[in-house]
C-alpha cells in the first residue's frame, strides 16, 4: 500500500476514533451531579452563565457557606479515588481577580489526599496529597488563574508523574513522589473551599470533575488526544518521511562515490621521501654524510657510523688519520711524527 493510500486509511480511523472518544462513567466523578448543586440547600452558591451552555455553571461567593457532600456521597466519590494511582482533576473556571481559594478538598482530619488550590497572593496553582511515605506534599506550580478570565484547568497524575494543562496547553510536567490514595471511607469532601473556615474559592466553576485516568485532559481538550494523530498530523508526517527518503537517496549516491574512491586509493602507491639540507632522497635511497652512511627509509632519515677496517701496514709505515678521511690510512713514520717530536729529535742531534 501507497503512503497516499494508507494516509487517505488513516485518516478515516482517526476521525472514526475522535468522535467515538468518550469516558466510562464508572471512571467519572461529575462533582457537581454528586453533590447536586442548582437544587438548593447551599448559602453562596448560585446558578449563572457559564463558558458554555452544555452545562451547568456555579458561582461561589462570600465566606459563610458550607459546600460539603453528604457522608453517603463523600464515600461514594472517594471509593472510585481508593488506592487509584492514576487520576485527572479537571474543571472550567473563572476566578475572581486576587483570590486565593481551593477548588475542590479531599481530606481527612489534618491530611489532605488530594487538593487542588489557586493562590491569586502568590500566583500559584497547588496541588496537595499524602505521599506513600505517609508525607503531606506541596507541587507548587508558578502560574496565576486570578485574572477574572475563563480558564480551562487539568491536573493529570499517573504514578510519580504530574501534568498541568491550563486553556489546553501543557504548562508544566514534573516527576514526583506518588501519591498515597488509601483514603479512609469517613473522608470529607469539600468544594469551593477547605473546610468551614479557610481557602474560600470566589468565582465561577463549571464542569468540576475527578476522571480515574491518567489522561483525562483529553475529555477537557479532545485535540490532545495525542494517541490518534490527526489527519493534518499525519499528512506531515507523510511529506517528513518522503523529504528523508530524498535525503537518503543523496546520500547513498554521495556514499556509492566516496566508495568507489577508497578502492581506487587501495592500488595506489604513495611513496615516501626524506629531505636533507634541501636535498630530496627516495625511499630506501642511501648517501654518506660526512663520515656516515644513511639510508631514506619509511620517511626517516637512519645513519650509523662507517666501519673502518684495521689498515694492513707495511713496513716503515703507521696507522694515522689524516685530514678530511674518515679511515686511518698507512704513512711513513717520519710523517707521523709531529713536530714537537721532530724538533727534540733534531736538537739531540746536534750536541
Amino acid at each position: 500500500m501507497g503512503l497516499i493510500q494508507l494516509f487517505l486509511v488513516f485518516c478515516l480511523f482517526c476521525t472514526s476514533s475522535v468522535v467515538g472518544f468518550g469516558v466510562d462513567p464508572a471512571l467519572r466523578i461529575s462533582v457537581f451531579d454528586e453533590l447536586t448543586l442548582g437544587e438548593g440547600g447551599f448559602d453562596g452558591v448560585t446558578q449563572v452563565q457559564g463558558f458554555h451552555s452544555e452545562s451547568r455553571a456555579f458561582h461561589f461567593q462570600g465566606t459563610s457557606r458550607e459546600v460539603k457532600a453528604p457522608a453517603v456521597v463523600s464515600k461514594r466519590m472517594v471509593q472510585k479515588l481508593k488506592s487509584k494511582n492514576e487520576f485527572t482533576v479537571l474543571a472550567t473556571l473563572k476566578q475572581d481577580h486576587l483570590n486565593s481559594g481551593v477548588i475542590l478538598s479531599i481530606h481527612h482530619s489534618e491530611h489532605r489526599f488530594l487538593e487542588l488550590e489557586s493562590s491569586g497572593q502568590r500566583s500559584e496553582v497547588r496541588l496537595h496529597y499524602r505521599t506513600k511515605s505517609h508525607q503531606d506534599h506541596t507541587e507548587v506550580f508558578p502560574y496565576s488563574l486570578t485574572d477574572d478570565q475563563w480558564h480551562k484547568v487539568s491536573v493529570a497524575v499517573s504514578a510519580s508523574h504530574v501534568i498541568l494543562h491550563v486553556d489546553c496547553n501543557r504548562i508544566y510536567e514534573r516527576v514526583v513522589e506518588a501519591p498515597f490514595m488509601d483514603i479512609p471511607e469517613d473522608t470529607s469532601f469539600w468544594l469551593g473551599q477547605r473546610n468551614a473556615a479557610h481557602g474560600f474559592f470566589k468565582g465561577v466553576m463549571q464542569d468540576v470533575e475527578i476522571l480515574v485516568m491518567p489522561q483525562g485532559y483529553i475529555s477537557q481538550c479532545p485535540d490532545l488526544n495525542r494517541t490518534c494523530p490527526t489527519c493534518n498530523d499525519f499528512h506531515g508526517l507523510v511529506q517528513k518521511i518522503m523529504e528523508l527518503q530524498d535525503v537518503l537517496a543523496k546520500t547513498s549516491s554521495k556514499l556509492s562515490r566516496a566508495e568507489e574512491k577508497m578502492n581506487g586509493l587501495d592500488g595506489c602507491y604513495c611513496e615516501r621521501t626524506c629531505s636533507i639540507k634541501g636535498v630530496v632522497y627516495r625511499e630506501d635511497e642511501g648517501w654518506t654524510d660526512g663520515c656516515r652512511n644513511c639510508t631514506c627509509t619509511n620517511g626517516t632519515v637512519q645513519c650509523e657510523a662507517i666501519s673502518c677496517p684495521p689498515p694492513q701496514c707495511p713496513a716503515g709505515t703507521a696507522p694515522a688519520y689524516v685530514k678530511g678521511a674518515c679511515c686511518k690510512e698507512c704513512l711513513c713514520k717520519w710523517s707521523t711524527l709531529n713536530l714537537s717530536t721532530f724538533f727534540t729529535l733534531m736538537k739531540s742531534w746536534t750536541l
